[in-house]
């Protein structure tokens, strides 16, 4: 039977029609103008989510995913306008186009100070902050916190926070990178000024330093000069806490990028990159003058996911990243950081969750187990209906190898950690799954698991 000429324009137009139509209109009313660079399902989704449960003044104050609210723009598209952060002249192609393609993902605030393997994308930490329905006041934990990912955009959010991690180094980096956000400007542009003295100034403080890294209360300067030769005014800014944190951490990445690269010698790797820490202070306290007062409160500090320090039910929401420890040795990646903080890896080896045992089924279990007692302490401090988010891959070709068993036939590590989560009263209420970038050959995806405790 063939199609009247009447009845295939009719079909045509329809299909024209249907082909017109934008997923994004469909979506999001008219009035929310999603920000650039927004390319993954998972992204749409956690926009989505944040167009149905926040309102027009929370996503304007809060919102991840998007550019403009009636045509006045978020805070988030202010914060990532611009160069994020001032790369050197001598960095890579690939390193530039990463931060100018993730402009609104990564690196914004100070985020992108300090490389950090398996570091969470910031936005994507702010959208499921809110998503998980959390707002100003409310506290929310990391347990593993890493470089402090969760803490720090929770404090740009004006929410409390606790984040904990095994490692001192990390509690002193995501302290110094939360410092960053109302650092003093002054005493770094001092620092900056009188390169020489403060390049001396750090490198004999350093090469000199022994025992762990001071708590929030004491400092390292403890307000002596260390070296004649740098008994000179510019020392004096390290009196203060936070700058001397800020410059410390300055100081150090620049040693890792000396130590990784030949292509600067150290002093001039450290100029480039005190010139990077300025420009990233400076540019979110411009846009978050006079607006300190909504900065959250963060707490900081070493110690064990397994048993926190934390009273029961007094978080408000949880999210961590258990360590890809089968994927990446931590520990070796920050070796001559902690050593500078007088810390016996060894010992801290033997406490860290995945690295201990001796085979790598030894490994695999012990990390089951750990991460069990994990989940059973964050259900713990977690309040009743507060939402428990943990962003896990799996390994399948080790993990193939380990059980003699096909890669397919692999159970995800994200599937385990449901059904450990399960046992201690937390319930998925939604799995939603995300590609990983850089790390292809071990794990090429991963999992946002959202538990609830009933």
């Amino acid at each position: 039977m063939h199609t009247s000429k009447a009845a295939k324009k009719a079909e045509d137009l329809s299909l024209g029609s249907i082909l017109s139509d934008n997923l994004k209109d469909a979506l999001f009313p008219p009035h929310l103008v999603l920000v650039p660079q927004l390319n993954e399902v998972y992204e749409l989704e956690l926009a989505y989510y944040e167009a149905k449960i926040l309102s027009d003044e929370e996503i304007l104050r809060n919102g991840a995913y998007f550019a403009s609210v009636d045509g006045k723009p978020t805070r988030h598209f202010l914060i990532c306008q611009g160069e994020p952060l001032k790369l050197a002249e001598h960095s890579s192609s690939r390193l530039k186009s990463f931060f100018k393609t993730n402009q609104f993902k990564t690196g914004y605030g100070t985020h992108g100070l300090f490389p950090y393997r398996g570091k969470f994308h910031p936005q994507m930490i702010k959208g499921l902050i809110n998503v998980m329905g959390l707002k100003p006041g409310m506290t929310v934990l990391d347990p593993m916190m890493g470089s402090g990912t969760v803490p720090l955009e929770a404090t740009l959010m004006g929410m409390n926070s606790i984040g904990i991690d095994s490692s001192p180094f990390c509690a002193f980096m995501a302290r110094a990178k939360i410092e960053g956000l109302k650092v003093p400007l002054n005493p770094i542009k001092t620092a900056m000024d009188h390169f020489d003295s403060t390049f001396k100034y750090l490198n004999t403080r350093v090469n000199r330093m022994e025992g762990p890294l001071r708590d929030k209360q004491a400092s390292l300067f403890d307000g002596k000069p260390q070296d004649s030769r740098v008994q000179s005014n510019p020392a004096e800014v390290f009196r203060q806490p936070e700058v001397d944190d800020y410059l410390l951490l300055a100081f150090l990445d620049a040693k890792g990028y000396a130590e990784r690269s030949n292509r600067k010698s150290f002093p001039d790797q450290f100029k480039a990159i005190l010139e990077r820490y300025y420009f990233v202070a400076e540019k979110i306290q411009k846009v978050m003058n006079g607006l300190q007062e909504q900065l959250g409160n963060a707490r900081v500090m070493t110690g064990d996911a397994r048993s926190m320090d934390i009273p029961s039910q007094t978080i408000d929401g949880i999210i961590f990243s258990p360590p890809y420890s089968f994927a990446i040795d931590y520990l070796k990646n920050d070796e001559h950081h902690l050593k500078f903080m007088g810390v016996d890896i060894d010992e801290l080896r033997e406490s860290m969750i995945g690295l201990r045992g001796r085979t790598l089924r030894q490994k695999y279990e012990i990390y089951l187990e750990d991460m069990t007692k994990v989940l059973s302490d964050c259900s713990r401090v977690l309040k009743s209906g507060g939402i428990c988010s943990i962003l896990v891959g799996t390994n399948n070709n080790q993990l193939s190898s380990i059980f003699q068993i096909e890669p397919e036939e692999v159970i995800g590590i994200h599937e385990t950690l449901i059904e450990a989560g399960r046992r201690h009263g937390l319930e998925l209420v939604r799995k939603i799954e995300r590609q990983i970038t850089g790390m292809a050959n071990t794990m090429r995806s991963e999992f946002i698991v959202m538990l609830q405790k009933g």
